[in-house]
């Protein structure tokens, strides 16, 4: 028998840590954030771990929410031979 381990998504569409920066700022915790959008607390904590990717859907009711442009949550995508999230540039 195999076990699976509990991976990180491979592309994630928020910037987790802009994520609980906009949250902090609007004074909201995660548990009215998540009301506020419509998912559970446990899935908005995921999200600003990392662990979890928020939907394209979400993340625009998330940017909402906050009153925050949703370019700031968004990840930041890299052109050409830039480091890949998470990761260190390459030298």
């Amino acid at each position: 028998m195999t076990s699976r381990g509990r991976s990180r998504p491979r592309r994630l569409y928020q910037e987790p840590e802009a994520v609980t920066w906009a949250r902090e700022k609007s004074g909201l915790t995660k548990r009215a954030l998540a009301d506020l959008v419509g998912i559970s607390e446990q899935l908005m904590g995921e999200i600003e771990s990392g662990w979890r990717s928020a939907t394209p859907a979400n993340l625009l009711k998330i940017a909402e929410a906050l009153n925050c442009p949703i370019v700031v949550l968004e990840r930041k995508r890299l052109s050409g031979g830039g480091a890949p999230p998470g990761g260190t540039p390459a030298r």
